[in-house]
């Protein structure tokens, strides 16, 4: 089989660039009015040469006919295409996101029951199961045309990325400046291009204007695993954000053209994370991107019909089912019918700009472990970052310890022994179980609002953090970059900065802030060394 570019959504926001989320394209729409997508979600499954992409896309603009473009690399049908509920999204959403989890040092003095790690478990679960339109002068064609839920949908075919461009300007639709040089390599590469129009009589629109768009999910078979993001580039004005869950049986994912780093994982932090633990790991996200520019960031990879600690109630057939295992094996028209696999849930969060050079190209990956509550090779400390094992399980887990302040009785106490509330705080009016609480909807997640250092309870060496450093005295510069052939690169900028779109707040004037206080600083330091010389020349002239 040839192999082709694979299915991506077309999607960006095209105003309020500082609450964009990454959709890895645009929309196009009648008329001169703005619209952004401001969430997205991507799902891929994948089994053998078979690849099904389902999307969730939250829509604000006018209530006017708009459309989204896709490319995809075969012609679809009707029966390749479906709408799903939104509510799977959330729980896929909620079973990858980075964690927070609290726990209390139990009485070292009690007799103590201590059940098997749990991370160690795999759960298994049973599945069950156009006539072409003649070609213009300017070289597009219609394949196939259809309606699903509120979708109209038009496959196109092109011959060239300009005629594509001057179609949909004819069908009355305003595509970003600058789309049609990104769109030339998917023309020449034989992709065909999924135009869904809406109905807008058949969707409801929030009173902010937000439309309550159905998910869409397609699926079709190439030897190539991939999700084309250049397109994105067209309507960006800075850095975007894009998180791609893949579900495969017995598989985890890595990206194969860009470096892969595991996201720091087992860290204690102080109490004062839990009202803010979205904004802490949006700083932890950054720092591992500036640490490592160009990486794709593993979060995740964990069966995905079990998880320890859950955040929620766990992934299962129904919700496979919604997300393609009905199309993973066999022809088109029988439904799939296997049983007794494990499909692993990866999750890969990717920062990328302008300067990006290439779509996400994906390989398999060797099984890891990392960020349970879990002994590491008994020696007592938890296991710290990602290693090889036989199994996927591992997550990014952060946790708030309360150690033990009762009194101590006993004349060997066993100390930190780590779980539920002690019964006499479980007993205060009002309290409630923390649970496990997850990072969701990190696109809008405040931005430099926490310094890990001072919130960390060990040192991350992999990112230059050591608990207690000051803000105010950071680590010392690299020297300037050689210029010329071999030279190193210049140091990266730190990711959120200076950036817009995406949900990823500028932090200039923070940056500008303490600039003003140093050199505030500066100055009234040198007033009072000032006024000290000025006091010790009038009494010299006294004397």
């Amino acid at each position: 089989m040839r192999s082709t570019v694979p299915l991506v959504t077309l999607a960006l926001a095209l105003a309020a660039p500082h609450r964009a989320a990454a959709f890895c394209g645009f929309y196009v729409a009648g008329g001169d009015q703005k619209m952004f997508n401001d969430a997205t979600q991507v799902v891929l499954m994948r089994m053998g040469t078979r690849t099904v992409l389902a999307m969730q896309n939250n829509y604000k603009g006018p209530p006017e006919a708009f459309a989204m473009v896709v490319p995809v690399p075969v012609v679809l049908h009707e029966g390749d295409v479906k709408t799903l509920t939104r509510d799977v999204f959330a729980r896929v959403e909620q079973m990858g996101a980075p964690r927070l989890v609290e726990y209390w040092e139990q009485d070292p003095c009690a007799a103590i029951e201590i059940d098997a790690p749990r991370g160690g478990r795999t759960m298994s679960f049973a599945m069950e199961a156009r006539a072409p339109s003649p070609k213009d002068e300017l070289g597009v064609t219609v394949e196939a045309k259809f309606v699903v839920g509120e979708y109209q949908v038009v496959i196109l075919s092109a011959k060239d990325s300009t005629g594509l461009e001057t179609w949909l300007n004819q069908q009355k639709y305003r595509i970003p400046e600058g789309a049609e040089p990104l769109l030339r390599p998917y023309v020449e590469s034989g992709s065909k291009f999924f135009v869904a129009r809406v109905d807008p009589q058949k969707v409801t629109f929030d009173s902010d204007g937000r439309a309550a768009l159905s998910p869409l999910r397609f699926h079709y078979d190439s030897e190539e695993f991939a999700l084309p993001i250049r397109l994105g580039l067209a309507a960006s004005s800075g850095t975007q954000d894009l998180i791609v869950n893949i579900l495969a049986p017995h598989q985890r994912y890595e990206v194969a053209n860009y470096k892969n780093v595991t996201i720091p994982t087992n860290i204690d932090v102080s109490d004062a994370v839990k009202d803010r633990f979205a904004a802490f790991y949006t700083a932890l996200f950054d720092r591992t991107i500036e640490k490592n520019p160009g990486a794709v960031v593993t979060e995740y990879a964990w069966q995905a019909s079990s998880c320890d600690p859950c955040p929620g109630p766990t992934l299962n057939q129904s919700d496979f089912l919604a997300l393609g295992a009905d199309v993973l094996d066999g022809p088109r028209d029988k439904p799939l019918a296997y049983g007794g696999y494990d499909l692993v849930l990866t999750r890969l969060h990717a920062r990328y700009g302008k300067t990006i050079s290439d779509d996400l190209r994906f390989a398999e990956a060797t099984p890891i472990v990392g960020g349970r509550e879990f002994a590491q090779n008994g020696q007592g400390g938890l296991e710290e970052g990602a290693r090889p094992a036989r199994q996927n399980n591992f997550q990014g887990r952060y946790a708030i310890r309360h150690p033990w302040t009762g009194p101590i009785r006993c004349e060997h106490p066993r100390r930190r022994v780590w779980g539920g509330p002690p019964q006499e705080i479980a007993a205060q009016p009002g309290f409630r179980p923390p649970g496990t609480k997850p990072a969701v909807g990190l696109a809008f997640a405040a931005r430099g609002q926490v310094q890990l250092a001072q919130v960390v309870r060990r040192d991350i060496p992999e990112l230059g953090i050591a608990i207690g450093a000051s803000a105010a005295a950071p680590p010392p510069k690299p020297p300037p970059a050689a210029t010329g052939s071999g030279s190193a690169a210049p140091p990266a900028r730190p990711a959120g900065r200076g950036r817009s779109g995406c949900g990823c707040a500028s932090a200039d004037a923070n940056d500008r802030g303490g600039a003003l206080a140093t050199g505030l600083a500066i100055v009234a330091a040198g007033a009072v060394l000032g006024r000290r010389r000025r006091r010790r020349a009038h009494r010299s002239r006294v004397q």
